[in-house]
């Protein structure tokens, strides 16, 4: 089974920029919403994503924390732009920055559209317990909070708060 240990964090500023090694535009949505997740009628988000000149189709389990079971899987980019059109709430636009530090890859999403001025970083990590590197930029953990997820910025988007 698929596990994704993921800690989530708040940017405060601009400083990790100059450590960018790449950067990727992203536009993602989901086919299912918020309300049916938190009714408790799904245990499962269900996203569409077309990164760059790539598409993935990805369901993760809905749990707080920083361990989720995750399933991602490649798919024409014409079938990608099919599923958009059919998702529920939302679309996501984002630019992700790859931000490498001390052997670790920080993922710095910086949000556009209705969540602009929303920069969160992710970082992945084998362990649960690991040790990572806590560079000046690095923010306040957010990865219990589950408004920062992608599926509630959705539905609820940074600019509304």
């Amino acid at each position: 089974m698929p596990l994704e240990i993921e800690r989530k964090f708040l940017v405060t500023s601009d400083a990790w920029r100059a450590q960018a090694a790449k950067s990727v535009e992203m536009a993602q949505a989901y086919l299912n919403d918020l309300a049916t997740l938190d009714a408790g009628a799904m245990n499962v988000s269900v996203r569409v994503r077309i990164q760059g000149e790539q598409a993935f189709l990805n369901m993760k389990s809905r749990e707080l924390g920083t361990t989720r079971q995750e399933f991602d899987y490649s798919i024409p980019v014409e079938d990608a732009r099919a599923l958009l059109k059919l998702a529920v709430g939302g679309r996501i636009e984002k630019i992700r920055h790859y931000v490498d530090v001390d052997g670790h890859t920080f993922e710095v999403d910086e949000f556009l559209g209705e969540n602009a001025g929303l920069v969160v970083a992710e970082l992945e990590l084998d362990d649960a317990d690991a040790d990572y590197p806590r560079p000046d930029w690095l923010g306040e953990e957010v990865t219990d909070q589950a408004r920062y997820y992608n599926l509630a910025l959705a539905s609820r988007p940074f600019s509304t708060w």
